[in-house]
């Protein structure tokens, strides 16, 4: 009886740390269901965020500034007709890109960022172009993304963490040095979407250095079951412009690019 309730006593002092460690998972499935309820959220206009779960004075981050949420991209009812969602365990975060054109047409790359205690959000992180942005064409966009493949990997096919890190990075470095377009695991075929460009294969027309400003504020989402790198940045090497870029890769090799960039910082 008396070592019953020590062993019963000790179980009961552990079960405080047993429910922290399971409060501070961050699982694919609570960022992936948190991206659809950003979706969901988008298409209604609304910045009832509490399904996501996020609090209502959540940071808002749209086009690289501050922003008030209420007066943001998500406060207008877009027709989505196409989105897709990786998830970053490590980082806790989610990366949504999509697509609506009409009644206004917009190509949103959105990171989403968790609390990986609660699950709760603590950072919407938005690059939202329109006309005027960069060879800007929703349409043609969602031609690309729509005649695209993103199924996710079998575990034995995954590119590390590490190689999809070096390689969105080394992407964004061929602005500024003349060797890092070496350094990327190019596949073939290669597809590049640049809003209305469509560019095969994705060697054609990469720099090969000529900025001295590297590009800056790199914020990164990570998912090795899609094989996809996303970052969101400020695309200094040609000016201050919010920036998304995303690279996929199968087999070991790049086999999407897909680019958001305005054409300049929002006033």
């Amino acid at each position: 009886m008396h070592l019953s309730f020590r062993l019963s006593h000790h179980f009961l002092g552990v079960l405080p740390l047993l429910a922290t460690c399971i409060q501070a998972e961050c699982t694919r499935q609570a960022l992936l269901a948190a991206a659809e309820n950003y979706v969901a959220a988008q298409i209604k206009g609304t910045v009832d965020l509490s399904s996501l779960p996020a609090p209502a004075n959540v940071a808002y981050k749209e086009n690289n500034a501050d922003k008030d949420i209420k007066s943001g991209v998500l406060a207008q009812p877009l027709k989505v007709e196409y989105h897709r969602s990786t998830a970053d365990t490590v980082a806790c975060a989610s990366y949504t890109e999509l697509v609506a054109t009409t009644p206004k047409p917009y190509v949103i790359g959105t990171q989403i960022l968790h609390n990986a205690t609660d699950m709760s959000v603590t950072l919407i992180d938005t690059i939202a172009a329109t006309t005027g942005a960069l060879r800007f064409d929703a349409a043609k966009t969602l031609q690309y993304f729509q005649g695209e493949s993103w199924p996710a990997l079998a575990a034995s096919a995954q590119p590390s963490r590490e190689l999809l890190r070096q390689t969105i990075d080394a992407y964004l470095d061929m602005w500024t040095n003349a060797t890092a377009i070496d350094a990327i695991p190019w596949g073939t075929p290669c597809e590049r979407v640049e809003g209305a460009a469509h560019v095969t294969p994705c060697t054609s027309g990469a720099p090969r250095g000529g900025s001295k400003t590297p590009n800056s504020m790199r914020r990164y989402v990570i998912d090795e079951v899609f094989g996809s790198a996303n970052v969101l940045c400020s695309f200094t090497a040609i000016g201050n412009i919010p920036d998304s870029h995303e690279v996929r890769i199968e087999g070991g090799k790049v086999r999407y690019v897909h680019t958001i960039t305005l054409s300049s910082m929002p006033k």
